[in-house]
């Protein structure tokens, strides 16, 4: 049975653990074997250095594990993808594994930005800090978009779905 890595900043939600066993469940009734980051077991009470530490061996060594890279790519915290799963799609791709990501939007990167908050330039478009907006009609950063096999709009499930073809 393939194995699938279940990727983004859901972990921070307070019901982060519901959310982790749905997509479990989700990867089981497609035929593959979901593992989310709240399934390692990391000790808690040891100082914080040490918990991040143990946090980043287990989520990469489950990687590791895995076939494939289901990952949720809306803003966090912004209009950027959460930190920590961008380096969780760069690792997994590095070492040759098959990234799906999801967006509940089908916009580009540039269309996040309403026109109260970016102004035109010789270039394109620039935000209110007078950097440059990317335009490459991708939904998110090129670094990603380009890495990634497919990004679907909607949900963990669709991905589930176009996997199956």
């Amino acid at each position: 049975m393939r194995k699938i890595y279940i990727a983004g900043p859901d972990v921070f939600e307070q019901d982060s653990r519901d959310i982790g066993k749905r997509y479990a469940n989700l990867c089981r009734e497609y035929g593959y074997e979901g593992f989310y980051p709240l399934d390692n077991i990391v000790d808690f009470n040891q100082e914080k250095n040490k918990i991040a530490i143990d946090i980043y061996k287990a989520n990469k060594n489950l990687i590791d594990s895995c076939d494939i890279v289901i990952a949720n790519l809306n803003s966090f915290r912004g209009k950027e993808i959460d930190s920590g799963t961008a380096w969780e799609c760069g690792y997994a791709t590095a070492k040759g594994k098959r990234v799906y990501g999801y967006l509940d939007r089908n916009t580009s990167y540039q269309e996040q930005f309403p026109s109260e908050e970016k102004m035109s330039s010789k270039d394109g478009y620039i935000d209110l800090n007078g950097r440059m907006i990317e335009d490459f009609d991708y939904p998110v950063n090129l670094m990603i978009a380009c890495s990634v096999e497919k990004i679907i709009s909607g949900t963990f499930e669709d991905v589930l779905k176009v996997l199956e073809d």
